[in-house]
């Protein structure tokens, strides 16, 4: 099986018990130098792949927790889109907006919260990925954070099952699954 992981890391897949033939990263961070013969790694835009990538086929598109981050509907529409187009099969998760602790940063409701409290709670939380932040980095991390629903991602994957991932029997995360 072929993968193309959008947003993955080589080192997640070096870990599974069983992998693909062939996994494919794409990623915006940095890439480790060195590569298993059976990985390849570009760095890419997910919403704006190079036609390289576009024009190939795999057997199956990955993305776990990065819809989230890309940064507005229609640049989640333009990732959906070729998630669709470069596969018979995809795997795509993300948090679900509406559970009701912000998982990013482990904060009961903060997705609710306007603009300025999430930078708030983003810079003084303890919780937090790393709390202390600068202001600019705080309000950048919160403006890239936009959790979605159901109902949004029933539309950028109209032909595919979306299934929950619950923890203590409420919706953590939602997954749009297609098996070809």
């Amino acid at each position: 099986m072929s993968v193309l992981d959008l947003g993955g890391r080589v080192d997640s897949w070096s870990k599974v018990p069983v992998r693909p033939q062939h996994v494919h990263v794409v990623n915006l961070e940095p890439l480790p130098a060195e590569l298993p013969d059976w990985v390849e790694a570009d760095h890419a835009d997910a919403c704006e792949l190079p036609p390289a990538i576009l024009s190939r086929r795999y057997d199956l598109v990955f993305s776990n927790s990065v819809l989230e981050h890309v940064g507005g509907h229609e640049r989640r529409r333009r990732m959906a889109e070729a998630i669709r187009e470069l596969a018979p099969r995809h795997w795509v998760q993300t948090p679900y907006r509406y559970f009701p602790v912000e998982p990013h940063w482990v904060a009961p409701g903060m997705q609710f919260l306007p603009v300025p409290a999430r930078v708030a709670v983003a810079r003084k939380w303890p919780l937090a990925y790393t709390p202390g932040k600068s202001w600019d980095q705080a309000m950048k991390q919160v403006l890239t954070t936009e959790l979605i629903g159901r109902a949004e991602m029933r539309y950028l994957f109209p032909d595919s099952t979306i299934r929950a991932e619950r923890m203590l029997g409420l919706t953590k995360s939602i997954i749009a699954v297609r098996t070809a």
